[in-house]
């Protein structure tokens, strides 16, 4: 008896493409909608986990300052360049700690220019922020004691000055002064705020103190902790040893702040699962809207064939089958808007993540789920109409006009 239903309510479906194709057109979109809302959210989610991570591993940022941000480092003052080595020699759990000053301006080289970011640094600081050399070497004890001019570039800096050569070996000139590049950054890419992270020159500390800013502030200590070790009492112990450092009294307030990474990435992982979670339940609407629908057409459906059902109640059909057989159209209808709408989502959802440049991630649980989600409504709002059919009165059915 099943199999009998379905194969009329197929035919039934079969005999309106049209009006069947325009019923479940409120499902498909709903059904795309959300997932591609929720594949580009969880692809959105990872990139900026990675991104995230690419700026170091278990990374501590400590910053000059009682607040993040423009202004907030005002008054403060900057660290010293021997406050790495101390954090480094007293403070259990660390794996490496790099100071770090920054300054922008134009490298000359072969004729061409490029405005950058200088970053004077030790050979820490590649440690610190996950990066490998590519080509060339680090610096050695005696250029980073010296301040000599050498200085390793990125992928970006490379490409924009030097074309398909290896810059390896070859000079640089910052402002006043040339540099020999030693080494070549693998590249990295964009950074978690929108940065290129390859458009950097990494020079030694003391050298862009002497030759590029003028003076020996150190904007930033970068602490790169060791796996497994306690964040919290890590963090603990260089705020104590920074308030000594910086002679701070016990009613002082502190004037650094200390950034952790990882909690920044679980708090944007956070925000962007939330928003998630929101364009998805947004999306679902149009399912309901779907659903509505299909409780529309079928309950024209019922209205036009009448007399079709007065007859199969009066040669005999109970009307359990009657109501199976139009809940099974309104069910069929709905998977199938289902199942189309999945493979628009899939489509929509790889296209728009190589455009977006996040990964694709797919999910399996919400497809399953958006599916079995449209036969439910299919359910739902199939119900009433098949009721109605099979409680028609057949000697009523069969006056209708």
């Amino acid at each position: 008896m099943l199999l009998n239903t379905l194969l009329l309510a197929l035919r039934s479906i079969r005999r309106n493409l049209m009006r069947s194709f325009l019923t479940i057109l409120g499902i498909v979109i709903g059904v795309s909608a959300v997932i591609t809302m929720v594949t580009l959210g969880n692809g959105a989610t990872m990139a900026v986990q990675n991104q995230i991570s690419g700026l170091g591993t278990n990374l501590l940022q400590v910053r000059p300052g009682q607040r993040m941000g423009p202004g907030g480092g005002s008054g403060a003052p900057a660290f010293k360049d021997t406050d790495a080595d101390t954090i480094a020699q007293q403070i259990g759990g660390i794996l490496a700690v790099a100071p770090e000053a920054r300054a922008s301006a134009t490298v000359v080289a072969g004729g061409r220019n490029w405005t950058t970011s200088i970053i004077g640094s030790t050979n820490a600081w590649l440690q610190t922020g996950n990066w490998a050399v590519r080509t060339g070497r680090v610096f050695s004890e005696a250029e980073l004691r010296a301040g000599a001019a050498v200085c390793l570039i990125g992928e970006t800096v490379r490409r924009e000055l030097y074309g398909m050569r290896d810059a390896v070996g070859e000079q640089l000139r910052v402002k006043a002064f040339s540099c020999e590049v030693v080494g070549v950054l693998a590249s990295k890419g964009q950074g978690a705020f929108g940065n290129d992270q390859d458009d950097t020159v990494l020079v030694p500390l003391r050298t862009l103190q002497r030759r590029v800013t003028g003076n020996t502030r150190v904007n930033t200590l970068l602490v790169s902790m060791q796996d497994g070790s306690d964040p919290e009492r890590v963090k603990a112990s260089l705020t104590q040893l920074l308030r000594e450092l910086r002679k701070l009294s016990d009613t002082d307030e502190d004037n650094f702040n200390v950034l952790d990474t990882k909690q920044l990435a679980d708090t944007l992982s956070g925000t962007t699962k939330v928003l998630t979670m929101l364009l998805g339940a947004v999306a679902a609407v149009s399912l309901l809207v779907g659903g509505i629908g299909i409780m529309n057409i079928m309950l024209v459906s019922v209205t036009e064939r009448t007399r079709e059902i007065g007859l199969r109640l009066a040669i005999g059909a109970l009307e359990r089958e009657v109501l199976l057989q139009f809940l099974i159209e309104a069910v069929v209808l709905a998977s199938l808007g289902g199942l189309i709408g999945i493979v628009l989502a899939t489509g929509a959802s790889v296209g728009l993540s190589a455009l977006m440049d996040v990964p694709y991630l797919f999910n399996p649980g919400v497809n399953l789920l958006s599916f079995v989600f449209s036969a439910g409504i299919g359910v739902v709002f199939g119900y009433f109409p098949a009721r109605r059919a099979a409680r028609m009165d057949p000697i009523d059915a069969l006056r209708h006009e």
